[in-house]
C-alpha cells in the first residue's frame, strides 16, 4: 500500500471525538481541496509502500482497539484495503475508514465516515486540477450505497454560510438521515475555527445536525502525527 504514516492519538472529530485511535494514513487522493491539510498525500503525495501483513503489525503493536484508516483516499486502493481491513476485524479491531465518496468497495468497517467535498473545496479556476475536482468530488450513487450498508457519518466541512444551501440540497437528493451529518469548521488554526463555531451550531440545533469540533487542532494546531 501507498502510505504516509501511523500515529497514536484521540479521534479528533465527529461521533467517537476523544477515542484513543490508531491511524493509519494512506497516500494519494483522486481529489484535490484547495484547503487541504494533508497536502502530503494529495497535491504532493508521499510515496512510501508498506505490505498489508506489515501495516495490520504496525497497528496492533499499539495495543488499541480503535483503528482509523484515513488518507489521502483509502479506497482508491481497494484490494489491499479489504485485506487490511479483513485482517484487522478478525484481530477484534473496531475499524472507522474516512473517505471522499467518490470511490466504493465492500470492506469490513464498523463506521464510514464520509467527507463528501462542496464547493468551498474547488481549486482556483486556474488551476489544472479545476474539471476535475469539479466533476468528481460528489458521487450520490456512491453516498447512498455506504449508507444502505454501513454505520455512517457524513462530515460536511464548512467554510461559510452559504454552503448550507449546498448540503440541505444534497441531504435531499440522497436521502441523507440528519442525524447522521456532522457539520465542521474549516480551518488549520484555533483562529480560523473560533469564528465559526457559534453559527455553526445554531445551523445543528435548526436542522437536527451534529456539530463537531476538531479537537487536534485545538490542542496542536496544524502539525502531522497528532
Amino acid at each position: 500500500m501507498k502510505f504516509s504514516e501511523f500515529f497514536y492519538t484521540i479521534q479528533g472529530e465527529g461521533k467517537l471525538i476523544g477515542a484513543p485511535s490508531v491511524f493509519f494514513r494512506t497516500s494519494y487522493c483522486n481529489l484535490r481541496c484547495i484547503w487541504c491539510d494533508t497536502p502530503y498525500t494529495s497535491w504532493a503525495p508521499e510515496n512510501k509502500d508498506i505490505s498489508v501483513p506489515e501495516a495490520a503489525a504496525a497497528i496492533t503493536r499499539y495495543g488499541c482497539k480503535h483503528v482509523v484508516i484515513t488518507g489521502g483516499e483509502p479506497f482508491i486502493q481497494a484490494k489491499a484495503l479489504m485485506e487490511l481491513c479483513q485482517t484487522l476485524d478478525r484481530q477484534g479491531h473496531h475499524i472507522t475508514i474516512e473517505t471522499n465518496a467518490t470511490v466504493f468497495a465492500p470492506v469490513a468497517a464498523h463506521l464510514i465516515s464520509m467527507s463528501p467535498k462542496l464547493r468551498n473545496s474547488n481549486p482556483r479556476p486556474d488551476d489544472r486540477y479545476f474539471r476535475r475536482h469539479e466533476r468528481g468530488r460528489i458521487c450520490p450513487e456512491v453516498i447512498r450505497k455506504f449508507l444502505d450498508l454501513y454505520a455512517c457519518q457524513v462530515k460536511f466541512v464548512v467554510d461559510r454560510p452559504e454552503d448550507l444551501e449546498e448540503i440541505n440540497a444534497l441531504q435531499t437528493e440522497i436521502s441523507i438521515p440528519a442525524e447522521t451529518i456532522v457539520l465542521m469548521p474549516q480551518g488549520t488554526t484555533p483562529e480560523e475555527l473560533q469564528p465559526k463555531q457559534e453559527w455553526l451550531v445554531e445551523v445543528c440545533k435548526e436542522h437536527g445536525f451534529r456539530y463537531s469540533p476538531r479537537v487536534h487542532v485545538d490542542i496542536w494546531g496544524n502539525r502531522r502525527g497528532v
